[in-house]
């Protein structure tokens, strides 16, 4: 594998997953892998689950690991071409990304949408500049589109709960009082379409994703209908997608938050969340402490999910 940035990636969905559960067996079966080689992770925004997890999963692998922060202790980088530099950014990226380039063997990189530009957002501009002129494999750790890591972390922990070979899974919107991408859900909802399982997508009206990531998912704009016999409940908030809305908030409904009543709706559901998890607009207290809530374990399987993005990266560097 060359870079990661979406499930396509992955020549054989089956045999990543297979890979991952070998490596949950024994994380340190591959260190020589990664023996002399070097990770550098960039991050132009913040991180704890992301952070952590790679460089352990780098680690487990005998990486060295780099992390660049680049809005703290770094130059501010000019992202634009064609402007002129007489601002507060003194660097541009097309010369930081090859020098970044010269000093490791893989690159990682998240960038957020900045609801700026759809175009840009969409086209996923900042990761696309590090694939084209890094010359290194370059994955993400979360694009302005998609966030594969976390995606297959929750299909490895999917995999690990489900009770029927195929589970009904529901991706729901929930409240937050901040606008936030569609990365998550976008990627959750490729990642879910690539396999078998009986997908549903439950939101308000006017917070259609695009339809590339929708795919064949069923879309329920009754929240209680979407959640009947469900095996797992993916609750998440996004901004919305479509124009001339991109990237606000419109609405911020309380009726959508999480709760017991509604997980007694389900097939004694499980609940996941890729954290961090605004309590009692997201999901209850009540809800989120319950034995049915397997985030923690949904955020340990992180670890996993880089480890065997980083080993197939590091199988395919000649």
């Amino acid at each position: 594998m060359q870079h990661f940035t979406n499930v396509n990636d992955l020549s054989n969905l089956q045999q990543a997953l297979q890979q991952a559960f070998e490596i949950k067996k024994d994380r340190f079966q591959f260190t020589e892998l990664g023996r002399n080689k070097t990770l550098l992770m960039i991050f132009f925004n913040s991180s704890l689950r992301t952070r952590l997890s790679t460089q352990k999963a780098a680690m487990n692998l005998g990486m060295n690991t780099m992390i660049l922060d680049v809005n703290q202790g770094a130059w501010k980088l000019e992202t634009e071409r064609g402007v002129v530099m007489d601002g507060d950014k003194p660097e541009h990226l097309l010369e930081a990304i090859p020098v970044m380039g010269c000093y490791c063997d893989v690159i990682g990189v998240r960038s957020f949408a900045q609801f700026i530009s759809k175009e840009d957002d969409y086209n996923e501009k900042i990761i696309n500049q590090f694939i084209k002129y890094s010359g290194k494999p370059v994955f993400s750790m979360e694009g302005a589109t998609r966030h594969p890591l976390q995606s297959f972390a929750d299909l490895i922990t999917i995999e690990e709960y489900k009770k029927v070979e195929r589970p009904k899974v529901v991706l729901t919107w929930a409240p937050h009082p901040r606008a936030l991408p569609q990365a998550v859900p976008n990627s959750f909802a490729e990642w879910m379409n690539a396999t078998d399982y009986d997908f549903v997508i439950t939101h308000p009206k006017g917070y259609e994703l695009d339809a590339q990531f929708v795919g064949n998912a069923k879309v329920e704009y009754d929240q209680e209908k979407a959640f009947e016999g469900a095996d797992f409940i993916y609750a998440k908030n996004w901004a919305a997608f479509a124009d001339p809305h991109y990237g606000e908030i419109l609405s911020t409904d309380r009726n959508w938050t999480v709760d017991s009543k509604k997980m007694a709706l389900t097939n004694n559901a499980y609940f996941m969340h890729c954290l961090p998890v605004r309590r009692n607009m997201i999901v209850t207290d009540e809800v989120i402490e319950s034995p049915q809530s397997i985030v923690i374990a949904e955020a340990a399987n992180r670890e996993i999910s880089a480890q065997t993005v980083l080993k197939m990266l590091l199988e395919g560097i000649k």
